[in-house]
């Protein structure tokens, strides 16, 4: 089959394309990403200069520099997105652009061109902070920031294009991930750059609130678990069991 994998030079996407690249190695992957500071082809040294890989340079938005890399695929898993919520303060606009305005065009896209299925990977970050507890699918989508809300807001497109056209799409919504090529900016690359260098560490709030972490790796092979054995129209949210203060 023919896989297209958009945001795949990025931390997470970069992972997802070599678990599909080693599990289906009859497939061509069609790898899309407009390499902003968080993307970069170095991670994907392992595989990029295979004869099944093929690289796009372009924006999610900008669809007809991908087109007739969609028409030709049979599966798209769509991880293109603005990620880190403090720039979202900053810039909301760029988040709804790229995470809700681009996930819609490569939805309906998809739609229009026959896309056998469609995996969009999402955060657990649009169901808001929890007092106690833990989310599950079913829970109501309460996002605090531009960026869960944008990812929110791409998470409902899916759902109206499964529910209004049939198209088979299934969505994940993970925990924090860590792992090998993450950007500094994020909190476990930012906290051991600023041990090493002596410094202070940035807590938010009194220190206590719980997250859950997700080994990247892991959350690659949960990708490709949902792509197997996730049911249509339904939404998975993938877990670390490995939460801290």
């Amino acid at each position: 089959m023919n896989i297209l994998v958009t945001g795949g030079a990025g931390f997470i996407g970069s992972h997802i394309c070599e678990k599909i690249f080693n599990t289906y190695r009859n497939s061509e992957i069609v790898i899309l990403d407009k390499l902003t500071y968080a993307g970069n082809l170095f991670f994907l040294k392992n595989i990029i200069k295979s004869k099944r890989i093929k690289f796009i340079k372009a924006d999610i938005i900008d669809y007809k520099k991908y087109a007739k890399f969609l028409k030709n695929s049979d599966v798209v898993i769509n991880v293109a997105a603005e990620s880190h919520v403090d720039r979202s303060f900053d810039n909301s606009l760029l988040f709804t652009k790229t995470n809700t305005l681009g996930a819609h065009i490569l939805i309906q896209k998809s739609f229009e061109y026959n896309i056998k299925k469609i995996v969009h990977v999402s955060t657990d970050e649009v169901y808001g902070s929890l007092e106690v507890g833990e989310a599950y699918e079913d829970f109501p989508l309460k996002p605090s920031s531009a960026y869960s809300a944008s990812k929110a807001a791409s998470d409902l497109a899916v759902i109206a294009h499964h529910i209004t056209h049939g198209l088979d799409t299934v969505i994940t919504r993970c925990v924090n991930n860590f792992g090998l090529n993450q950007f500094p900016e994020k909190l476990l690359p930012r906290i051991i750059n600023r041990c090493l260098r002596g410094e202070s560490l940035p807590i938010y709030g009194d220190g206590k609130n719980v997250r859950d972490w997700l080994f990247v790796i892991d959350h690659a092979r949960a990708i490709d678990t949902v792509f197997h054995d996730g049911k249509i129209g339904e939404t998975y949210n993938i877990g670390g069991f490995n939460e801290w203060k």
